[in-house]
């Protein structure tokens, strides 16, 4: 996924920076404001790496997915949105040509690597409820593990070729002031499919599956309560609980990534018909980018493990002796 996939005329509408028309208050305020976010970006997105990494209890393939999605959010959060809210706030790419090819380098790739750890989490979600035995039996942390790794291997040769066919076409058209990575049309096509509609419509399918599936449980758990024991039926409502609420806040994170990331690519798919703007299309990536920040709030908010993991990790136990042996599941 490009920084901006939009038409324009081969000439620069302006040559120098605009004059900035806020108030030096409001102008400060708004660096406060983005470096606040930036800041809750990366320090959320570390005390999962942190958490994720270092509680053996956690090493699930399901956290491995959980994982890489921190990882890319964490670099959104310390490479990509520090440029952007500059340049919205300034108004004016100040950074020069060479750090822009870097920035839309940087910024394809991590985006792109999201939404596939998004719809990986769709996956494993899926395999887990569908086929819970085969899911035990073959999917390990290793596998995922490999999986990982294959697809940012898979997302960087993605991205490194949509940079190096576009790579004249994008130059020859960036005006003083502005950092535009456009595509040709082969490729804004090929791009479209592969960075929105593909992955998008696996996490619709999927997760409708997830959710169908668990009612299905639900009932069928119920019924077998009916008939067996009072001991029986708590150990079996306890792991109902425990599977309606992983797959509902999975559910949750899926939800804020759609209600993030759709705004910018609907308007995306307007670019054949209206002509877009380059300063609306900074703030819907800026819409998209906040995802970051708000996967490690819906962890601290429905996770109570990731919880108890911050509080050993900000009073420093996770320093101690054997720490990483500590129980931090309920």
């Amino acid at each position: 996924m490009n920084l901006t996939e939009f038409n324009q005329s081969d000439g620069c509408d302006h040559f120098s920076c605009p004059e900035r028309s806020v108030s030096p208050a409001v102008y400060i305020l708004l660096y406060v404001c983005s470096a606040a976010v930036v800041l809750l970006t990366v320090f959320g997105n570390l005390l999962v790496i942190i958490s994720v990494l270092h509680f053996k209890q956690l090493h699930t393939p399901t956290n491995m997915l959980v994982l890489s999605l921190a990882v890319s959010d964490f670099l959104i959060g310390a490479l990509v949105m520090p440029p952007m809210l500059i340049w919205t706030i300034e108004s004016c790419w100040i950074f020069g040509r060479d750090f822009c090819t870097v920035f839309s380098l940087t910024n394809s790739f991590l985006t792109i690597i999201s939404i596939y750890d998004i719809t990986l989490i769709a996956v494993d979600r899926y395999l887990a409820l569908s086929n819970p035995f085969l899911y035990m039996n073959r999917v390990s942390v290793r596998i995922t593990a490999v999986v990982i790794i294959f697809n940012w291997c898979v997302m960087g040769v993605y991205v490194l070729l949509l940079m190096y066919f576009n790579e004249n076409f994008s130059i020859s058209v960036m005006c003083p002031g502005e950092c535009l990575f456009i595509v040709n049309q082969v490729w804004y096509v090929i791009d479209l499919i592969y960075s929105f509609i593909f992955p998008l419509s696996v996490i619709i399918i999927l997760y409708t599956r997830v959710f169908v599936i668990a009612k299905k449980h639900v009932t069928a758990i119920r019924e077998l309560n009916n008939h067996t024991r009072p001991k029986t039926q708590k150990i079996t409502s306890h792991s109902m609980k425990s599977e309606r609420k992983a797959a509902k806040v999975l559910g949750i994170l899926v939800s804020v990534f759609l209600v993030c990331l759709l705004p910018y690519f609907i308007y995306s798919l307007l670019g054949n018909v209206i002509e877009l703007q380059s300063e609306i299309i900074q703030k819907l990536l800026i819409i998209l980018y906040l995802n970051s920040t708000l996967n490690p709030v819906i962890y601290a908010l429905f996770y109570p493990w990731f919880r108890r993991c911050v509080k050993l990790t900000v009073t420093l136990q996770v320093f101690q002796t054997d720490s990483a042996l500590i129980s931090v599941l309920s």
